[in-house]
């Protein structure tokens, strides 16, 4: 097996074929419909900071992997909220990831990096702490260049779309930037996605304070429940203007309720007066899934809903250091009955495109596959976050196609942060997918035409489809 090999099956018939297969999309435009790339950082183009600020103090799989062993985020130079001294020189920090890469032996973190290392900067030294300051010294001298600037690397990966993600807050400055320039690289556009999880959690600090914000930028009445769905259609509709196709959503569940006009106003009034219990603020949240579908239906945003991820689960790293660093857990996550409510109501409306996502790897044969099968609304998103690795890809496509089949699922999306690990992880997707249809084709339960139609679709057309992207809906 050579290294154009990585990832296909280890027996030759089935590695030919997945070869052949892969070869048709292998560059194919990239589309990624849901991401969380800072659109700042192509709005600005300036040259990226030293390898570790790239690669480690940013990268929550790098530092959560390096605290399991003992390693504090502030020696890896994560801003502290309490005061902490943080470590501010890169070398060190990159000594100290080489230090320890062996940590990451089998992991999708080590195959990721290498394969940007090798993909994007040419650098194929294995990373030791003997080898730490020459890649180091590598890397720093081709982000100094300009054809590694982000907009050139843009265009170098081929992303023929990149959508971030803000909250109904965020003004779009860099969006306006982008759209001012006249700039998506050639060929390719950025578009933004409507987050609103800050202002329909309850239980979040502040958020009494963030929907008066909501109120001030929409001018609308937002001391009352209907005010605040109308100030919610203005920001969809400026997203929208902005280029979004799409909204996110992530529930610490999935449940869903439909609360009749009397109910859902005495529960915003409780929230806004901070009296909300978590039986409140866990109903207000369910009732807002049903509103948010509703409000897709009427201007044509695909809903997107991750549930199940335990967020700051890691007190102490969350009072040292804040939200999203690295202390989220998955938990179970019931999607039968939690979503109920919203399919008796929308589920069986083609208008709606409701893309699910799952941390809970056991829910897919049992819930999500058929769910997705007897709905027109749902589709099934890729393997998220824990589960965006090699066998989470692989066990995805064994577990929900049979119940599901390849089109009630929207193909790859990568779902980063990390801007150079975007064609790296598209590129695993496709060997996967690849090595996984190469299977089909050697038992004789598909044709190899249509393993090659399937494998385009998966890699570029669905995704392109089903997120709004190509100007259908």
């Amino acid at each position: 097996m050579t290294a154009d090999d990585h990832l296909f099956p280890a027996e030759s018939t089935q590695r030919q074929i997945a070869r052949e297969l892969y070869g048709l999309v292998r560059d194919l435009p990239l589309i990624s419909p849901h991401g969380h790339v800072d659109p700042a950082l192509l709005a600005d183009d300036v040259a990226f900071g030293d390898p570790a600020r790239l690669f480690v103090v940013p990268d929550h799989y790098v530092t959560r992997m390096l605290g399991s062993q003992g390693i504090p985020p502030s020696r890896l130079g994560v801003p502290s909220i309490d005061g902490t001294p943080v470590e501010t020189d890169g070398r060190a920090i990159w000594r100290l990831l080489a230090a320890n890469w062996r940590l990451f032996r089998g992991t999708p973190s080590r195959l990721w990096t290498e394969k940007v290392f090798a993909d994007v900067f040419g650098i194929t030294t294995t990373l030791t702490a003997d080898t730490a300051d020459e890649i180091y010294d590598a890397l720093a001298a081709r982000l100094a260049e300009p054809e590694f600037r982000p907009r050139a690397l843009f265009t170098r990966f081929n992303i023929e779309v990149l959508a971030t993600t803000e909250s109904p807050l965020d003004e779009l400055a860099a969006h306006a930037k982008l759209a001012a320039d006249g700039w998506g690289g050639p060929g390719g556009r950025v578009i933004t996605t409507f987050r609103p999880d800050n202002l329909v959690d309850p239980e979040w600090p502040g958020w009494a304070e963030r929907v008066a914000a909501l109120g001030e930028l929409t001018g609308q009445d937002v001391g009352t429940y209907p005010g605040f769905l109308n100030a919610l259609r203005a920001r969809r509709d400026l997203f929208i203007a902005a280029g979004a196709t799409s909204t996110d959503h992530g529930h610490l569940t999935a449940a869903t309720a439909e609360l009749d006009e009397g109910e859902i106003a005495v529960l915003y009034r409780t929230a806004l007066g901070g009296s909300s219990d978590v039986k409140d603020a866990e109903a207000f949240r369910a009732h807002m899934l049903i509103e948010f579908a509703r409000m897709s239906i009427d201007d044509g945003l695909v809903m997107q809903l991750h549930p199940g991820a335990w967020r700051n689960h890691n007190t102490a790293l969350h009072l040292r250091h804040g939200r999203d660093v690295g202390g989220d857990i998955p938990s179970a996550t019931d999607y039968v009955r939690g979503l109920k409510p919203l399919l008796d109501r929308y589920g069986n409306d083609p208008r709606l495109r409701l893309v699910l996502y799952t941390l809970d790897e056991t829910a897919f044969t049992r819930e999500l596959a058929p769910l997705a099968g007897g709905y027109a609304a749902l589709y099934l998103g890729a393997p998220w976050w824990f589960l965006d690795s090699p066998e989470g890809l692989r066990r995805f496509r064994e577990t929900v196609t049979e119940s599901a089949g390849f089109y009630n699922t929207v193909g790859f999306t990568d779902d980063t942060r990390a801007f150079c690990s975007i064609p790296a992880r598209h590129d695993v997707a496709r060997r996967v997918d690849a090595g996984y249809l190469a299977r089909l084709v050697t038992e004789g339960r598909l044709p190899l035409d249509e393993a090659a139609e399937t494998i385009a679709d998966l890699a570029y057309h669905l995704p392109k489809r089903i997120f709004n992207l190509d100007g259908s809906r």
